[in-house]
This record gives C-alpha cells, structure tokens and sequence, in this order.
C-alpha cells in the first residue's frame, strides 16, 4: 500500500508527529505519489455560492519573508507553519490557501486540500532586501505546471518600478503568463504596485492614485483579461479604488500590524463594495498576536461571507 493511502481525506485536528513523519517519507521514497495525490483531489468551482472567497496566503518564505512583527524568523519552522495552515483550512468559510509548490505539495500529501481552492503562486525571485529585488523572476510555478496538477488559480506579484530597468522583463514575462492562463481558461491574479527603491530597499507605494495607477498597469498586459483577477490592498477612499477597474477583486489582507479591530472594519467597509468578492490574507491570520488562529480566521471568515 502507498503511503500517500494513509493520509488520503481530509484531516480532523492538529497535526501530528506521525503526519508529518508521512510527508517526509512520502518525500523521500515516493515522490511520484505527489502528482497522483494532486488527480485524486477532490475540486470545486472558483466561483460557488455567494461567490466570495477567503484565501490563506502561504506563500512567503520562497520570497525569504521569514519574518512576522518583531521575529525576523517567525514563519522558519515548516512543521509550525503547516500546522497552522491545517487548523485555517479546517475552519469553515476558509476556501483556500495560496503557495509555491512545496507547501501545497506537502499540504496535497496530507490530504487538506480537498474541496479547496490551490492557488499557485509563480514569481518569488526577487527575494526580500537582495540587491536584485525588483527582478522579479518566474522562479516557482509556471502556468503549464498549475494546469497540470490540476490548481484552481495561479497569483502573480506585479511590482512596478518607473526607475528599474527590471520592471520590463517583468512586465513581459507577466503578460505572458496572463495569455497563457487565459489559454488554458485558468483563473489568474495579479497582485500589483507602484515601487520605488528607499535607502537600499523596495517600499511599495500605497496611496489611492498609486494603486490605481497600478491596477491600470496591470488589467492592460496579456492578450486576454478574461480570466485575469486582482489582488489588491486595502488603502484609503477604497470606492474610489474599486471604480477603477471592472475585474473581480480580492483583497490583500496585509501585514499584522496596527489593532486588528481597525484592521477587521476596514476589510469589512472594502468587503462591502462592488466587485469585492473576497480576502486573501496570511501572516496576519497565521500568526496573531495572541496566537488564537481559530478565532482570528473565524473573525474573518465571517466578515468574507457575511
């Protein structure tokens, strides 16, 4: 019998040793398990229901983002990090979860994403405070091998930087990857931002005219917007944000900084709006201040669908 038998269906409870003991001998002795656990998941309709979504995001430590408030390297234990990605997903209104492919290959072995949405996540190559950070390459999932595992959506980072010469390869290869979803009738979001360089590092600029000037950018690349989403920021007179494009929107939860009461009113006046349809949202969720993860994701998955 295979290994990857054991762990088929969706988990009950915190994770256990013996599980993940699974993923690393799944890893070590049969890898092709991996592809066969991907065809035999159960999928569902992006759009289903009130069609909104709440989407965990995993997907920053393949950037080197290891680090969540005052702990540079909160997000470094694996076996932490999918423990508490188990406890999210099992939460009810949580839809999904957004990852490069070792953390939803390793979720996939432990048979969590049944019924849920993957979403792959394909340029994590311009690693935070490196001196190429603006190149941001197309290092993790490409778009034939979302399709091929049978993903639901594929996320793109488009920064946008007006005095880096980096920008245009990832422009480019960014149309690319749109055309190429839109091809395959994948579902594909794009995540933009106005950046600039500040004293050696990138600062992503957040005021209203930036953001939208970001979301024209990025609504225009690909020979198709068909099935093209965005990602963006909660930022101030989001009305005015959201009149600015007609493709459906997620909203980027952000960092866990300031009060989470603040934090929650403003997703939920956003939440709100026209062509909102959904959070996506991870160290803020995974990692609260007071480590409660059922009820922070509870709290939000009731403001997603309300």
């Amino acid at each position: 019998m295979s290994l990857l038998d054991h762990v088929a269906g969706t988990l009950e409870g915190p994770l256990t040793p013996s599980d993940f003991a699974r993923i690393r001998s799944v890893r070590l002795t049969e890898p092709d398990a991996i592809s066969s656990a991907w065809i035999a998941r159960r999928r569902r309709p992006v759009a289903i229901g009130d069609n909104r979504l709440f989407i965990i995001a995993a997907d920053h430590p393949a950037r080197g983002a290891l680090g969540v408030r005052d702990d540079g390297m909160a997000m470094a234990s694996r076996y932490d990090l999918l423990q508490r990605l188990a406890i999210a997903l099992a939460r009810p209104g949580v839809d999904g979860v957004l990852g490069t492919p070792d953390i939803l290959e390793d979720l996939a072995i432990l048979g969590v994403l049944e019924n849920k949405i993957a979403v792959g996540s394909m340029n994590r190559g311009g690693l935070r405070g490196a001196a190429f950070e603006m190149d941001d390459r197309y290092t993790s999932y490409d778009i034939e091998s979302i399709a091929r595992s049978g993903l639901d959506f594929a996320k793109l980072l488009l920064r946008i930087n007006l005095t880096d010469p980096n920008t245009a390869r990832t422009l480019e290869k960014s149309a690319l990857a749109v055309t190429q979803a839109a091809q395959r009738k994948l579902p594909i979001m794009i995540e933009p931002f106005m950046s600039e360089w500040v004293d050696g590092s990138i600062r992503n600029d957040l005021s209203t005219e930036a953001v939208i000037t970001s979301m024209a950018v990025a609504a225009g690349i690909g020979a198709s917007s068909a099935y093209t989403w965005l990602k963006l920021p909660v930022v101030h007179d989001m009305e005015r944000v959201m009149g600015a494009s007609t493709l459906p929107t997620l909203l980027l939860g952000g960092d866990p900084d300031g009060r989470p009461d603040e934090t929650y009113a403003s997703w939920e006046r956003a939440l709100a709006l026209p062509g909102v349809h959904g959070l996506v949202v991870g160290r803020t969720i995974l990692y609260p201040a007071d480590d409660d993860v059922e009820g922070v994701v509870d709290a939000a998955a009731r403001l997603v669908h309300a």
